[in-house]
């Protein structure tokens, strides 16, 4: 075992009981009220953090509101992207810090913990640069009365903004949506999902050191139906940004319509990956078990349906089965291991749920689908791969959320995109192939977000991410997110 050690400060963190961060003092819950975060790697409970209610979150969303109108309000654009690049450099240098509370508690091996943590500067500094850069326009209008008119517009920030992000990339989500909310000139109530907390409130307390007025982002730690149900509803909330799965999603949807607040949501997927017969086998069987098992499976855009040429399918399963039996399983500590655990107890009944269903349903179980012996302790399982011929089993047309590869055959092109978009998801795609041509042919025709050819989970803060269908609404990074938190405001000048 080779088994890192924690930093001093990760260890001093972990002392002292997480709190809630509401108009730039911590404090704990108002009723009081606590709850504990599990090492999954171990189920030992990490330390406690404040469980927020609907007291918290009103207090929190008065606080933003406040800075809103008030301090955050006198900022230039200057200044807010100031602010942000001095948070990209205490990012950067908390960077080991950052990854060793994302490994801790949400359990992914300590190397993919440290891009993450890297990622996350990267980001904020890309959102930097644009507070200068946001801008209206002018426009040649011609008005029936024939006078002449001066019309121009204006690019305003929403308001107040109700974060609300997931646990399998709990650092990367923040910062998805901290940076253009700030960027912007929106203030933010930061909602952590209730497995892995730890690392956002180190993040908010970077906020508060990089010297962000109090109130620009609040922070409320706690459970799903007493902090984030109320969060979503509040009546002062102006914008609710969103990463989970769609049955949530549909929720968010709903509290939104009380007063009709502007929704993002980047929800699930269920990612058709095609090999074509031409692509290089070896090369795209690699890339096909890094797009399931990355991350242990635990990520939106998973590549969890594998669609691979009839001529070429044996070499494929073969290959597959050689990179699943090669992952080192175990604590995300220990530096040899390649796959951590999943997140919780009930994520890993869920997949252990979809891996029974799918064998009594047809689908034939290639290699995996039980608990490495080595390890009593943590929720692990070991990366699967079925083939299913018929393309009927849940395995095939559910989201798992686990290190689970479903694999169907196929010999007609034109059939293959048909099988692929027949799904209600939309966020990712991707095929394999030499032909450039057959390449940019079938992207087009490929109903997702993201297409990645020869490649797999490629993002940069400079693209649009998102998803079509119930996948999502809206998009996340890039030059389209200014306008999920920014209102349009036509100006009119009679110059007669």
């Amino acid at each position: 075992m080779n088994q890192i050690q924690l930093l001093p400060a990760v260890e001093q963190f972990l002392s002292q009981p997480g709190r809630l961060f509401i108009g730039g003092t911590w404090q704990d819950a108002a009723d009081g009220r606590r709850f504990a975060v599990e090492n999954p790697a171990t189920e030992d409970t990490l330390t406690e953090v404040a469980a927020g209610g609907e007291r918290d979150v009103d207090a929190a969303v008065a606080a933003a509101r406040v800075a809103f109108t008030g301090a955050w309000a006198q900022h230039s654009p200057a200044q807010r992207g100031v602010l942000l690049f001095r948070l990209a450099e205490l990012l950067d240098q908390h960077r080991e810090e950052l990854a060793q509370l994302i490994t801790l508690e949400n359990g992914k091996p300590i190397a993919t913990a440290r891009g993450e943590a890297a990622s996350a500067a990267n980001i904020i500094r890309y959102f930097a640069g644009w507070p200068t850069k946001i801008e209206g326009s002018t426009l040649p209008v011609s008005p029936a009365s024939g006078a002449p008119m001066l019309n121009y517009t204006l690019r305003e920030p929403v308001g107040v903004c109700a974060l609300i992000v997931p646990w399998n990339f709990p650092l990367t989500m923040c910062v998805w949506k901290l940076g253009p909310a700030l960027a912007t000139g929106c203030v933010a109530v930061l909602k952590p999902a209730e497995q892995t907390p730890l690392v956002a409130i180190r993040l908010v307390q970077l906020i508060e050191a990089a010297g962000f007025p109090a109130g620009v982002v609040n922070l409320l730690t706690g459970l799903g139906a007493q902090t984030g149900a109320p969060l979503a509803q509040h009546p002062d909330v102006d914008k609710i940004a969103f990463t989970g799965s769609t049955q949530v999603g549909r929720l968010i949807a709903q509290a939104a319509t009380g007063n009709m607040k502007k929704v993002s949501l980047e929800l699930g997927g269920k990612s058709p990956n095609i090999i074509l017969p031409d692509a290089d086998i070896v090369r795209a069987a690699k890339g096909a078990a890094d797009g399931i098992f990355y991350n242990q499976g635990q990520v939106c855009t998973a590549g969890s349906r594998l669609y691979v040429h009839a001529s070429v399918l044996d070499q494929v399963l073969e290959e597959l089965q050689r990179h699943a039996a090669a992952h080192v399983l175990g604590p995300g500590l220990d530096q040899a291991s390649s796959m951590g655990p999943l997140v919780s107890a009930r994520q890993l009944g869920t997949v252990r749920g979809y891996l029974q269903r799918g064998q009594e349903e047809g689908a034939e179980l290639i290699c995996g689908g039980d608990r490495p012996a080595h390890l009593e302790r943590g929720h692990f399982i070991r990366p699967s791969v079925f083939l299913d011929r018929a393309e009927r089993a849940c395995v095939a047309r559910e989201e798992i959320f686990g290190p689970v590869l479903t694999v169907m055959s196929w010999t007609d092109i034109d059939e293959l995109v048909l099988r692929a978009n027949d799904s209600p998801y939309g966020l990712a795609a991707g095929l394999w192939t030499r032909d450039l041509r057959s390449a940019h042919r079938v992207a087009a025709q490929l109903k997702a977000g993201s297409v990645w050819i020869n490649c797999w989970n490629v993002v940069d803060p400079a693209s649009p991410f998102g998803g079509y269908k119930q996948s999502g609404w809206g998009r996340e990074m890039s030059k389209n997110v200014i306008d999920a938190y920014t209102e349009t405001k036509s100006v009119f000048v009679d110059l007669a």
